[in-house]
């Protein structure tokens, strides 16, 4: 099985025409500013990709110095931002106190650990910096998942975190004022295989822990006929849950205090 890096490098080419969830994301996540006046100067894009949130960024933060971070190289070469780095979120190669915003568009549900990412937006952000994400929840792909729960109990879908956990991971790792939203977007399909060449066709088809085992071709039409079962009005839907999350680094008490010492 190829890995997830391996999965996106090679969906780069044709990402776009399948990211028919994730430019509407991305569209909803920049709307986000309208109601944030964060200071703009230094602006970090995690899990760029092909730029569908870093287009807009670049719109909206003309005079910013932008600068993206993916680790799939073929996506960063679609990407129009000037400063790409190539590299793993949870050690990201950015000096200390260094980025006014952080924003971050699906990418983070493929964080393996969560906490070291937020670790390491911390560390790089300047005191009263910003990070601003969506990210997907666990009724993502709800019908999928129940369609292949009635043909055998293997995880054929990635497990979402909940946006009350990942609220409380900020706050665990020094953030303020977290902000979290939830939405529900269906896109709808003529048959269940145009889905899956969707998932496929952006590099999602890889779950991390799935069982190596091969599906044979009666499961899967198996999966097929379930899947049916929710066609409304001639539309297959797909359920995406969308979780949009901001929250601040300010300067802590302990910074305030050896300031105020050092003054006397």
């Amino acid at each position: 099985m190829p890995s997830i890096r391996d999965a996106f490098n090679n969906a780069a080419v044709n990402y776009n025409k399948h990211a028919l969830i994730q430019k509407e994301v991305a569209f909803r996540t920049d709307q986000k500013f309208d109601l944030i006046r964060p200071n703009n100067q230094t602006i970090l894009d995690l899990g760029s990709g092909t730029g569908l949130l870093t287009d807009r960024i670049l719109s909206r933060f003309p005079k910013s110095q932008i600068i993206i971070i993916d680790f799939a190289y073929n996506a960063l070469l679609k990407n129009k931002a000037k400063t790409k780095i190539c590299a793993d979120t949870n050690k990201l190669p950015i000096k200390d106190n260094s980025v006014d915003i952080i924003v971050s568009s699906l990418m983070m549900q493929w964080c393996t650990d969560l906490n070291k990412f937020f670790v390491e937006c911390f560390r790089v952000l300047k005191s009263d910096g910003l990070i601003l994400f969506s990210t997907f929840g666990p009724d993502t792909l709800k019908e999928l998942k129940k369609s292949w729960s009635v043909v055998d109990n293997k995880d054929h879908v990635n497990k979402f975190i909940d946006m009350h956990d990942i609220g409380d991971q900020l706050l665990n790792n020094g953030f303020q004022d977290p902000v979290m939203e939830m939405e529900k977007l269906v896109v709808n399909y003529e048959t269940v295989v145009e889905l899956l060449r969707d998932i496929k066709g952006i590099g999602a088809q890889t779950v991390i822990h799935r069982s190596k085992s091969l599906t044979g071709k009666s499961m899967f039409n198996g999966m097929v006929e379930m899947y049916e079962s929710y066609r409304k009005d001639g539309k297959i839907p797909a359920t995406y849950e969308v979780v949009y999350g901001h929250a601040w680094k300010k300067t802590d008490s302990l910074e305030k205090i050896s300031i105020n010492y050092e003054d006397l």
